[in-house]
């Protein structure tokens, strides 16, 4: 599976903007997918997961209620609704696909993904 991630851009504090990541590949539809961030100076984080069929969501503490991943599968597509942003989620933000086709449980763990996309930027100015 490729990915191309889009839909970052700058945005004031309390702001929205939707993120989507675009598959190719026909597996697209059996594996889990996942948002993750990376901040300047820090370590990439888990922002949120959805299962293959988009039955499950798991999302971060720092962003429950915020945001929502939600998934497309007859247009390969993954996507980021994040509202009332704060200037802490200015980051690049990643999507990328499990490393494993049709797993039923969701994982924040970043090495049980693949497949990882270029990144789009988010920045929330206050």
């Amino acid at each position: 599976v490729q990915l191309q991630a889009s839909g970052g851009g700058l945005v004031q504090a309390g702001g929205s903007l939707r993120l989507s990541c675009a598959a190719s590949g026909r597996t697209f539809s059996s594996r889990a997918m996942g948002w993750f961030r990376q901040a300047p100076g820090q370590e990439r984080e888990f922002v949120a997961a959805i299962s293959w069929s988009g039955g499950s969501t798991y999302y971060a503490d720092s962003v429950k209620g915020r945001f929502t991943i939600s998934r497309d599968n007859a247009k390969n597509t993954v996507y980021l609704q994040m509202n009332s942003l704060k200037s802490e989620d200015t980051a690049i933000y990643y999507c990328a696909a499990r490393s494993v086709s049709w797993v039923t449980g969701l994982t924040s763990d970043d090495s049980d993904f693949t497949s990882w996309g270029q990144g789009t930027q988010v920045t929330v100015s206050s």
